[in-house]
C-alpha cells in the first residue's frame, strides 16, 4: 500500500512539472478588428490644403523689415483696401504664414475644419495673432476653402533686449480649431462599376486573404477576391445594388483576424525597444560588457510510472525546453525555465539594471548573429 501511494504522489508530481515545463504562460485569444479598421474604401480619401496668409495683431513679434515678402504682402492688403502705400517703417506686429490644412472626405459647403499655421519670416512668436482671411487651395489650384480667425499657440518666447531668454515649445507654430469653411466639395467615386475595393492600410497577403475569407463566408459566396497583398476586390450583391452605402456598412463591421511581420523596433533616442508577440530567438550566446546572455537548448528528463499494485515499471521521457540566462558581473544568475522569446529577455535584462543603450546592442548583436527571428527596425 506504501508503494503504491509513493508510485501515485510520483505520478502526480511528474504529470504537474510536465503540465508547467510544456505549457505556455497564457494564452491569448487572436484579436480581431473591424474591416474599417483594417482598411479603407479605394476613392474615398482626404486632400490636403494649402494657402499664403498674414497673421497680425503680434506684440512686437512678427516679421523685420528686412522681410521682403512681408512688405509685398502688407502693402497689397492695404491697397486693396484703398490704403495705397509705398513702404512702411515698422512690421513688428505682423508675420507671413503658410497655412496648411486637411479637407477631409465628404466635406460639404460650410463644413469646418481644423488649420495649422507655421511661420516662414523671422518672426520670433505668434502668440495673440489672428489670421487674416486666406484662400486655400489644393493641388490642381482651385480654392477649397478660406481660413481665418485667432491662433492658438502651444508655448512661448521671452526676449529681453532682443536677445531670446527663454523658450518653450515651438512658438512660432499655431493651429486654428474649425479655422477654415469648406468652400468647393471634392467628388468621391468609392464604386467601380459594379464593384467597391477595399486597400489595406498595412499591406499583407495573409490579411488580405483572411478579409476576403470573411466576406465570402459571412456575406456571400465569391463575392470578394484578393488582388494581391494590399487590394480586396468585393462585388455588390444585386440586392444591395439600389443601396450602396447599406453594403458597405455591412462590410465595414465584419471582423477580420490581421496578420503582421515580427518585428522588433529600437529608438536610442528614447530608450523604447517594441517587441512584437511573435519574434523568436534561436538559440545564442552575447556578452557585452559585463552582461552575458545565453539562450540554449537542454533535455530533461520525466519519469511515467504504470503496473499492477505489486510491481511498478518506469519509463522515461526525454524532452527538449529552451534556457534562458543573463549573468552580470558582481551580481546573480538569473535563469527563465522555459520560452526563450525576446519580451522575455529584455524583462530580465530590465530586472538586473541594463540601461535602454546595453538593451539595444544586445538586440542588435543578436540579430546580426541570425538568431532574430524577426525584422528588426532602428529609428
Amino acid at each position: 500500500m506504501r508503494r503504491r501511494l509513493n508510485a501515485g504522489l510520483v505520478l502526480l508530481l511528474s504529470a504537474v512539472i510536465l503540465f508547467f515545463s510544456t505549457a505556455p504562460a497564457f494564452a491569448e485569444e487572436p484579436i480581431q478588428l473591424r474591416v474599417k479598421d483594417l482598411a479603407r474604401l479605394e476613392g474615398v480619401r482626404e486632400n490636403q490644403l494649402t494657402g499664403l496668409g498674414l497673421v497680425v495683431g503680434l506684440r512686437g513679434t512678427g516679421d523685420s523689415s528686412r522681410s521682403q515678402a512681408s512688405m509685398e504682402m502688407v502693402l497689397n492688403f492695404l491697397a486693396r483696401y484703398g490704403v495705397p502705400v509705398e513702404r512702411m517703417a515698422n512690421l513688428r506686429n505682423v508675420a507671413v504664414v503658410a497655412v496648411s490644412a486637411d479637407l477631409p472626405p465628404f466635406a460639404r459647403g460650410g463644413d469646418r475644419i481644423d488649420v495649422h499655421v507655421s511661420s516662414i519670416g523671422d518672426a520670433r512668436s505668434l502668440s495673440g495673432g489672428t489670421l487674416l482671411q486666406t484662400p486655400l487651395t489644393g493641388a490642381d489650384g482651385k480654392v477649397y476653402a478660406v481660413a481665418q480667425g485667432p491662433l492658438i499657440i502651444g508655448g512661448y518666447a521671452v526676449y529681453r533686449n532682443n536677445e531670446l531668454r527663454e523658450v518653450k515649445n515651438h512658438p512660432t507654430m499655431g493651429t486654428i480649431p474649425r479655422g477654415a469653411l469648406v468652400e468647393r466639395e471634392v467628388p468621391m467615386e468609392f464604386l467601380h462599376g459594379e464593384k467597391v475595393r477595399l486597400v489595406l492600410n498595412r499591406p499583407d497577403f495573409t490579411t488580405a486573404g483572411r478579409l476576403a475569407a470573411v466576406i465570402n463566408e459571412r456575406v456571400q459566396p465569391g463575392l470578394a477576391e484578393a488582388k494581391d497583398g494590399s487590394l480586396v476586390e468585393v462585388a455588390v450583391p444585386v440586392a444591395y445594388r439600389e443601396s450602396p452605402v447599406e453594403f458597405i456598412s455591412l462590410l465595414e463591421a465584419l471582423p477580420v483576424t490581421p496578420d503582421k511581420v515580427a518585428r522588433v523596433i529600437i529608438n536610442e533616442r528614447t530608450g523604447t525597444v517594441v517587441i512584437d508577440e511573435n519574434v523568436r530567438v534561436s538559440p545564442v550566446a552575447v556578452t557585452h560588457g559585463s552582461i552575458t546572455v545565453k539562450v540554449a537548448e537542454e533535455a530533461m528528463a520525466y519519469y511515467r510510472f504504470s503496473g499492477e499494485e505489486e510491481e511498478e515499471t518506469g519509463e522515461a521521457l526525454v524532452m527538449a525546453r529552451e534556457r534562458v540566462a543573463v549573468e552580470e558581473q558582481g551580481g546573480p544568475v538569473v535563469a527563465l525555465p522555459a520560452g526563450a522569446n525576446l519580451e522575455e529577455i529584455v524583462e530580465v535584462l530590465n530586472m538586473i539594471g541594463a540601461n535602454p543603450h546595453d538593451i539595444a546592442a544586445i538586440l542588435i548583436a543578436i540579430d546580426q548573429a541570425g538568431a532574430l527571428h524577426g525584422v528588426l527596425e532602428i529609428q
